[in-house]
């Protein structure tokens, strides 16, 4: 076997790994280490899934952040706890086993007939809440299920090193990477601070007074001679739907950055992850966890990232977004029209939103400008991709924050949509 992984959508996913239940009174990395220890100590990377931890090794071509197959399989199935599921990926086959939550079977086969024979053994078991097989092997009440139309490559748990001493060799070589650059970056303002400076002792006295008497009488005559009044320059007034990113890739960013920031970490929870104009940040509130945790494993799966610990049991995370291409849009109808239809259009969904006209006035120091915008306020289930949808014949769309709401499972967007001047 090349290794214990298979590729889905450009992403390695791991598999084959050994599961074993957790046992109270032990953090979950400790009892990995113990877990390798008494089975294999080349088993150096865990995962935790509920109640249970599996574990892999490095050398069947596993490594940190790697992500689960057989989790993702479970959570692209949430309605079943027990199942059986067997899946062709290019040249192999996965099988996945879970009773009652619990993972039985985490394989991965290269041939075909081997893959079939355990699947035949595993569905003797009665009271599978659902199997799933590729339609060739003719299993009887068995769905064929694409694992590339399942897999939504949004991941929820990724391989983690069992020593925490690999874990710090990985943070102590981003490290020395983020020093290196710093120094190239700065450079030239280094070499200008140790550069040799100028002796004065050496400078002649006289020769300086009488060069800085020179300049002073050269700068009298000029201006004898001429009245120079420098006006201010002053910038045209910036309109802000002048520089609209495009609504459909604004909503799609924020989702993946606010994925990017729903990470679990053991022993920490997530309170609100919010995406604005050009940061997404995520609040982590401590359970049981610890700081040096927090860091270890923010490290391997959000890096990066800006990380401010707000108190003892509260940290902030936060990422800068990539810059979007920016164009000019406003809706051609009215700011009371634009209240009305969109009203409506909630009112026809049953979804209760806040629709508020608002009429501002924009300066830039000698000049300005009247702006009419319509903002909307909305708590929904609909991820972002759905949600703004709703406003796809609207021009001058703008999602100014979206907020997920971890504790209510719910979502909060702000948006303004700016309408034809008057």
């Amino acid at each position: 076997m090349s290794g214990q992984y298979v590729h889905i959508k450009r992403k390695k996913y791991a598999s084959g790994l050994v599961w074993q239940p957790m046992v109270a009174g032990f953090t979950t990395r400790a009892y990995a280490q113990k877990l390798a220890n008494g089975i294999d100590r080349r088993l150096n990377l865990y995962v935790r899934y509920n109640e249970m931890v599996g574990l892999g090794a490095r050398s069947n071509g596993l490594h940190s952040g790697m992500p689960s197959i057989a989790i993702e399989v479970i959570n692209a199935l949430p309605g079943y706890s027990s199942l059986l599921a067997a899946f062709k990926v290019e040249d192999k086959f996965v099988l996945v086993a879970v009773r009652n939550g619990v993972i039985l079977q985490d394989l991965l086969f290269d041939d075909e007939n081997a893959a079939r024979e355990k699947y035949a053994e595993l569905n003797e078991i009665p009271d599978w809440n659902a199997t799933f097989a590729p339609a060739a092997w003719g299993i009887p009440r068995a769905v064929d299920r694409s694992i590339f139309d399942l897999i939504s490559g949004r991941v929820h748990a990724v391989l983690r090193p069992v020593s925490r001493l690999a874990s710090g060799m990985v943070s102590l070589i981003l490290l020395a990477v983020f020093a290196l650059m710093i120094l190239y970056f700065f450079r030239e303002p280094i070499n200008k601070v140790f550069a040799p400076k100028p002796q004065i002792s050496k400078i002649n006295p006289e020769l300086a007074e009488e060069y800085k008497r020179k300049i002073e009488e050269k700068d009298k005559e000029l201006d004898a001679q001429f009245e120079i009044r420098q006006e201010p320059e002053y910038q045209p007034i910036e309109m802000p739907y002048d520089s609209l990113p495009d609504p459909y890739e604004r909503a799609d960013l924020c989702y993946r950055a606010i994925g990017f920031l729903m990470q679990q970490v053991i022993g920490w929870n997530q309170t609100v992850v919010e995406c604005d104009k050009e940061y997404a940040s995520a609040t982590f509130r401590r359970s049981f966890g610890t700081l040096d945790d927090f860091y270890v494993i923010a490290s391997d799966i959000m890096p990066g990232v800006f990380v401010q610990e707000l108190n003892d049991d509260e940290i902030l995370v936060r990422a800068k977004l990539p810059e979007r291409v920016v164009s000019s849009s406003y809706d051609l109808r009215d700011i009371d029209t634009i209240v009305r239809e969109l009203t409506s259009r909630f009112q026809s969904i049953n979804l209760d939103a806040s629709v508020v006209p608002v009429a501002d006035v924009i300066s830039n120091g000698f000049q300005s400008a009247d702006v009419y915008f319509v903002g909307i306020t909305v708590d929904t289930k609909l991820i972002p991709e759905q949600f703004i949808k709703i406003f796809e014949d609207f021009g001058g769309v703008y999602m100014t924050k979206v907020s997920w709401n971890a504790t209510r499972k719910m979502w909060n967007y702000e948006v303004i949509i700016y309408a034809k001047q008057n």
